[in-house]
């Protein structure tokens, strides 16, 4: 683990993104409400908040940080759902790697709630596609 102990506690923040691709049809259940497993939307914030939180016993080198904020929003469109997450911290470390655990998890969380509305006939999901996860941008502010 880098040794951070000499770095000074300041605002941090970052800006995650990624997308799920669906088929229209279970977009439109989405948005009915309308999915067996329950509201899909809350479900993968969730997600989210909870990885956020528990990034550094997912991944080995991540310093425990204290988490001051988490905003998140869904866009939805006939094909994807867009999840933006931004994390925000005051500490010694940036909080990039909790902002891209929180989307992949919302996004795999969306996955998990409507995999039987993607499956086709053979069991697989032709259609389904989690892509573009990354950090649009991040701040340290001094």
């Amino acid at each position: 683990m880098v040794d951070v102990s000499e770095k000074s506690q300041v605002k941090r923040s970052a800006l995650a993104r990624g997308s799920i691709f669906l088929c229209e049809e279970t977009i439109g259940e989405i948005q009915k409400g309308d999915v067996e497993k329950g509201n899909v939307l809350a479900t993968a914030r969730i997600a989210a908040i909870m990885a956020v939180k528990k990034t550094p016993e997912l991944i080995p080198m991540c310093h425990q940080i204290p988490i001051t904020g988490i905003d998140m929003d869904f866009e939805i469109r006939e094909d994807r759902i867009t999840v933006d997450l931004s994390v925000k911290s005051r500490g010694q470390t940036g909080v990039e790697m909790e902002a891209i655990t929180g989307v992949s998890c919302a996004l795999l969380a969306i996955w998990d709630m409507v995999k039987a509305l993607e499956k086709d006939a053979t069991g697989n999901y032709p259609h389904t596609r989690i892509t573009d996860i990354g950090v649009i941008h991040k701040v340290k502010e001094s």
